[in-house]
């Protein structure tokens, strides 16, 4: 290691204390503190005024301008006057512009709190701003929609069958896996109250009705919230920030054509068979359960299941799976559409695009219950 810089005092009268450096200023060494200065200032007695001695003065770099800084700070809150002649041209300078414009105090604006009304009434103003945004994207994915009926919208179809594949058999293990276990559960929480009755053989019922009619289609959709809206959104997201989105508008191509399109009618398409595929797995997994209950076979479960599950009951399941389906990606395309132009964005499109999605699908359960008790299927 070099050899460190060497801070030495003299008082060549009263009331005034020379500061002699000499060796090497530079970082990287031991260097003197400042507090060594204020040390020898309260020892000593009162001192006005500070000189400088560099005329053994080797190399020097930040390392003195630190040690002189901190110096300056102490003596302005001493009172006690600088004599910087003494020190090097070069360092003169710096400091002249380091401490030209001093920080002002009242310089930041200070934050007010908004108060509750005021957040209210912001938060009122985003909730219809982001309701007109969902509007405006609906409308436009449907007169794309109405273009594809007429043959001419403009996307291509190795894109759709790309989409269909990410969207049916890569999701088949996770689907699989919730909805097995979904179905369990279900005749776990049903045989123990059915139990008490002696109605073990109606878990059958329960768990076949419950995945058909609902269950599969909301557990389905929640996955591919998770795994396949959150990518779309991504996807999206990333070709806005890279700007590729404007390029398509540029050559006068519609995104929402070329991109929107072809993921909804994925998700569309394979949303019901995917529900279709999870029926038979919670139903597998209900049967797992209920067959080792007493008194309870896989015939009888079977007999038990065919009888409870009626036509309607699947139709309104496929029927809501499809929704789900369009829900979704709407909900990821219109987050990555809406991303904004950095990484973190990208993350942050993701994740809405999850919550949308997930919200989406309650609210659309919630709607697709009333009606249907409404009507009495």
């Amino acid at each position: 290691m070099a050899d460190p810089g060497v801070l030495l005092f003299d008082q060549p009268s009263e009331g005034k204390l020379t500061l002699i450096l000499s060796g090497p200023w530079k970082l990287g060494t031991a260097l003197p503190s400042a507090d060594d200065v204020r040390r020898k200032v309260e020892s000593n007695g009162p001192v006005r005024q500070i000189l400088f001695d560099t005329r053994k003065l080797g190399d020097w770099d930040s390392g003195l301008l630190t040690f002189l800084l901190k110096l300056w700070k102490f003596c302005s809150g001493s009172d006690i006057s600088v004599d910087a002649s003494g020190l090097p041209e070069g360092a003169r300078q710096i400091l002249g512009v380091a401490m030209a414009v001093p920080e002002k105090k009242d310089a930041r604006k200070a934050e007010a709190k908004a108060g509750f009304l005021v957040n209210v009434g912001r938060e009122t103003v985003g909730f219809f701003r982001a309701c007109s945004e969902l509007l405006e994207f609906v409308g436009e994915a449907f007169v794309a929609f109405m273009k594809l009926l007429r043959g001419k919208a403009e996307y291509r179809r190795t894109d759709l069958g790309l989409i269909v594949e990410a969207c049916s058999g890569q999701a088949l293990p996770i689907v699989t896996l919730i909805s097995f276990l979904v179905g369990m559960i279900l005749a776990f929480v049903g045989a123990i109250q059915l139990e008490m009755f002696g109605a073990q053989i109606y878990v059958a019922n329960l768990v076949g009705v419950a995945m058909v009619r609902l269950m599969a289609a909301i557990m389905t959709g929640i996955v591919m919230a998770g795994r396949t809206g959150g990518a779309f959104a991504a996807q999206l997201g990333t070709m806005q920030v890279n700007q590729e989105i404007d390029a398509l508008k540029t050559l006068g191509i519609s995104p929402m054509e070329f991109l929107v399109l072809p993921r909804m009618l994925a998700l569309a398409l394979m949303m019901p068979l995917l529900a279709l595929y999870a029926n038979v797995m919670g139903v597998l997994g209900g049967a797992v359960v209920a067959v080792g209950m007493p008194g309870i076979n896989v015939i009888q479960y079977y007999n038990q299941t065919v009888g409870a599950v009626g036509l309607w009951d699947l139709g309104i399941g496929l029927f809501s799976s499809a929704v789900f389906g369009v829900i979704v990606a709407l909900a990821g395309c219109m987050r990555g559409m809406q991303c904004g132009r950095s990484a973190s964005a990208v993350g942050d499109a993701a994740t809405s695009a999850v919550v949308t999605s997930i919200v989406g699908i309650i609210v659309a359960t919630a709607i697709i219950t009333v009606i249907t008790t409404v009507m009495g299927v």
